[in-house]
């Protein structure tokens, strides 16, 4: 028994040795740094791609069986020889970053492959099986895309049994079937349901056979489609629009919204009853005229010209701006003909000018000698030759290939780009996973979800299993939304109430969970944004023209700005930078942005812009989405208002988006003409797909994951613990610089920062939001003045003492008793300008005068802090 043991012991150790041996004689032949894998070419790339899936080395080295599977991870068992009998511990001995690791009292890790190449998957991760030999992410698991190459992360994917499973399989709460709504897209969940005879005690019934609320009726904004509880024999009167009158700038629409009224029978249509087309002359343009899809003419020869004379830029719309005569199919003649390139050197002339038929360079190779001088690929052509490059390089002249960065096209990658000679590399940021087979950034973790307004409802889609249920029901005109994930808790405001609510999501259906935050001073908020670090909430006020700040709670808030806006609407934050931004679709249509204590304002956005929605930001990317309604359009710039892009143009799915967001690869909207919820690709606009359809007037829209809120680091506890040591407000303040500051404090309306700049004192609301206290600053500068001058006034005063002076009517004789030599001045009245009073300084000593200084400045500043300061 003892024999056998040993020779167990020395098979083994025997094995050590030989990885050993393998393992130093790799690392003699290295030449790449610690943290590179070194090819078998010698060529070196980042160890994190070995066994990834992807060949990054030209030899495809590190992709290889013997790389993945061999003594890199050495599976030993070992029984009765290191105790714990039927334990499992591991050998790691690599060879691919110059170091050397060695474990023999490590369990089994979670995923690792087994001396036949099998890779076991951790329990986070889904297990492909069959030969795809892939994990992915358990959350992929039935999302509608086939993740697995052989797509068994989409088999046997079933609704739950509360659930209600559409005809096209999609998934819906039990409680939306035969609700009245199409949820399921397809109609399936009303189709075998019969219509209700009566509605529930508390309920009216409209015309229509809905049911809305008893509140609802006659309270002055129609509910029913057929706005019958709001009908004029119900309620004894015409009920008052709760929609405010329209400027005389403005057009007011049968369904009450206001527009510009410039877009009045402009052929596109902005009210959502398109009350603003009706009654329109029938816009024609001559024949030689292009008509723009706002019904405004150019002439003719401005479409395609590539410039966009159509403020729609339907005139540079489905241009085709190829030029002729390209490609290795085609040959252009000396005379500008273009013919077959089959007809060259054919021994008939076909070009006019015979210029087909040279007769030195046909049959003439000239990649023969010294490869054309081409540095990597020569191709012959029946006339001439041309030097082309291999995948991953690009001509820098005519001869020379050089390395393409790839990197430098914003839609090479899903989100980090790094590019190495001759190709590139995708990867994500922390948190995302490589899709393998799309090959983009996907989120780990929990399942994401989109909650949207419908007016009356906030829904929630699940986008992996598509589930649609019903958040909180019965609201009599929800608009704005945003939520906290970390706390797992919903903002809205009803516009119709004029309140701000919250409540958790898991028990917001219950109306006695729902809690006013604000109910004053509200008058039409339009857009809700959460600074989910600070726990501080953002709002606009189209009515009032204002951004204001409250906390979480309530209990503080603060107009931060309310000057140089008009219609202010969408706004988004971002709270690591100290960033927030906003659309306003006024008169001077524009996105902008300012720290979220309300300084650093400035402009983002101000041409090609006419009615800016809904704006979202894509924080890993560091770019700002927004919809333009009027000119029907998807685009983006970065953080700084750079480089602009047109996502999507489109006047069906974008026949008035209202809100968006942003979340992986896909962008979300929602549409008030269509009454849909659109998404698309957020790099190249494409993949437009269709989420729900038949909504209720869709407004604003949010996906709710954690990547979507990233945590955010506080500064030594300052905005938790002690508020800053701020006596009301603490806010963010924008990191513009490494000096910036952290944070600033701020006041309620009515109040403004004392001397320390924490403490509020009364005073003049500071317009525009900024903190400015000018209290010190005119102190300052008053003091130093008053100063100087009374060191003038003591100057002045010395100076006189010394002088004596003897004053004739003309001309005037001074005598300065400077020195022991007396010096007579002579001059004339006229030429001195003014006669010497008098009166003399020097009957007041110096004395005197500090006397008088200082009582003049304790006068001023006494004044100065009893009177009001007007900035």
């Amino acid at each position: 028994m003892l024999l056998i043991t040993n020779l167990i012991l020395f098979i083994k150790m025997l094995a050590l040795f030989l990885c050993f041996s393998l393992f130093f004689l790799s690392v003699a032949k290295k030449t790449c740094a610690p943290s590179d894998f070194t090819c078998r070419n010698g060529q070196c790339v980042p160890a994190r791609w070995r066994c990834d899936g992807e060949p990054e080395c030209s030899d495809g080295s590190d992709e290889a069986d013997s790389t993945c599977t061999s003594c890199h991870m050495l599976w030993v068992s070992l029984i009765g020889v290191m105790g714990r009998a039927g334990a499992g511990y591991w050998i790691v001995v690599g060879n691919t970053d110059r170091h050397l690791f060695l474990s023999l009292s490590l369990p089994l890790p979670p995923t690792f492959h087994s001396p036949t190449g099998r890779q076991t998957c951790p329990p986070e991760k889904f297990d492909c099986g069959g030969s795809a030999n892939k994990c992915v992410s358990l959350s992929w698991r039935c999302d509608g895309e086939k993740d697995c190459e052989n797509g068994a992360d989409e088999e046997e994917c079933a609704c739950a049994p509360e659930e209600f499973q559409c005809a096209n399989r999609r998934c819906v709460a039990g409680t939306l079937h035969c609700d009245g709504d199409d949820d399921c897209g397809d109609g399936s969940d009303e189709a075998t349901c019969t219509a209700s005879a009566t509605c529930g005690p508390h309920q009216f019934r409209c015309n229509s056979s809905e049911c809305v609320p008893q509140l609802w009726s006659c309270d002055g904004d129609p509910d029913c489609a057929d706005r019958s509880d709001e009908a004029v024999e119900r309620c004894g009167r015409q009920a008052e629009p709760s929609h405010p009158r329209c400027s005389t700038s403005e057009f007011q629409c049968g369904s009450g919204e206001c527009v510009r009224l410039a877009w009045k029978c402009d052929g596109d249509t902005d009210c959502k009853d398109k009350s603003d087309e009706s009654k329109c002359p029938l816009l024609t343009c001559r024949p030689d005229e292009f008509q723009c899809g706002d019904g405004s003419c150019i002439h003719g020869t401005k479409q395609c010209n590539k410039v966009h004379d159509c403020s729609d830029s339907s005139d540079e719309a489905g241009c085709v701006n190829a030029t002729k005569c390209e490609g290795p199919l085609k040959f252009m003649c000396k005379n500008g003909e273009c013919i077959d390139s089959r007809k060259v050197c054919d021994s008939h002339r076909d070009c006019k000018d015979w210029s087909d038929e040279p007769a030195k360079e046909c049959g003439l190779n000239e990649c023969a000698i010294n490869n054309g001088g081409c540095s990597h690929i020569c191709m012959d052509r029946r006339i001439g030759y041309e030097c082309e490059c291999p995948a991953g390089y690009k001509l820098l002249d005519k001869k020379t290939c050089g390395d393409i960065d790839e990197c430098s096209n914003p839609n090479a990658c899903s989100q980090i780009c790094i590019n190495y000679k001759g190709d590139y590399k995708c990867e994500c940021y922390e948190g995302y996973e490589m899709d393998p087979v799309t090959k983009t950034c996907k989120a780990e973790g929990k399942t994401p979800y989109l909650m949207f307004t419908n007016r009356h409802e906030i829904r929630r889609i699940d986008l992996v299993k598509r589930d649609y249920t019903q958040v909180i029901p019965t609201l009599k005109n929800v608009v704005a939304l945003d939520v906290d994930v970390s706390a797992n808790k919903m903002y809205w405001c009803d516009l119709f109430h004029r309140k701000i609510y919250s409540a958790y999501i898991n028990k917001a259906s219950d109306s006695s969970q729902q809690v006013i935050i604000i109910d004053s001073a509200l008058h039409s908020p339009g857009g809700l944004a959460l600074d989910w670090v600070h726990k501080n909430l953002y709002w606009t006020d189209s009515r009032d023209k204002s951004i204001s700040v409250t906390t979480v709670d309530g209990k503080k808030r603060r107009v931060l700005i309310n000057t140089e806006l008009s219609e202010p609407r969408a706004i988004a934050v971002d709270p690591k930078q100290g960033f927030m931004y906003w659309s306003d679709w006024g008169a001077q249509a524009k996105i902008e942005k300012a720290g979220l204590n309300g300084v650093d304002r400035q402009v983002l956005v101000s041409k090609s812009i006419a009615w800016p929605n809904g704006i979202t930001l894509d924080l890993p990317n560091r770019r700002l989405y927004w919809v333009d309604s009027k000119l029907h359009l998807i685009s983006s710039i970065d953080f700084n208002g750079a480089n602009r892009k047109v996502l999507l143009s489109s006047t069906e799915q974008l026949g008035h988006p209202f809100a968006l967001t942003v979340f992986e690869d896909r962008i979300y909207w929602t549409d008030l003409q269509s009454e849909a919820i659109y998404s698309a690709n957020r790099l190249t606009g494409h993949d437009v797909a269709t989420l729900a359809e038949h909504l209720n007037e869709p407004h604003d829209i949010v996906v709710v994951h954690e990547l979507r809120q990233p945590k955010g680091l506080q500064e030594k506890g300052t905005y938790v613990v002690s508020n800053g040591g701020c006596e009301y407000l603490c806010l963010k303040a924008p990191q513009i610089t490494e000096q910036s500051p952290k944070y600033t404090c701020a006041c309620p309306n009515g109040k403004e920062l004392g001397p320390d700049m924490r403490k509020c004192v009364t005073g003049e609301t500071v317009h525009g939001g900024n903190q400015v206290t000018v209290l010190p600053h005119l102190l300052t500068w008053t003091v130093g003045g008053l100063l100087c001058v009374s060191g003038y006034l003591v100057w002045r005063n010395w100076r006189r003492r010394s002088t004596k002076s003897m004053n004739f009517d003309n001309p005037v004789y001074r005598k300065s008793a400077e020195g022991e030599d007396d010096e007579i001045h002579i001059g004339r009245a006229e030429s001195l300008g003014h006669v010497y009073p008098p009166t003399s300084m020097s009957t007041l000593d110096d004395g005197t005068i500090c006397e008088m200084t200082e009582t003049f400045i304790h006068s001023f500043i006494h004044s100065f802090i009893h009177s009001p300061i007007i900035c």
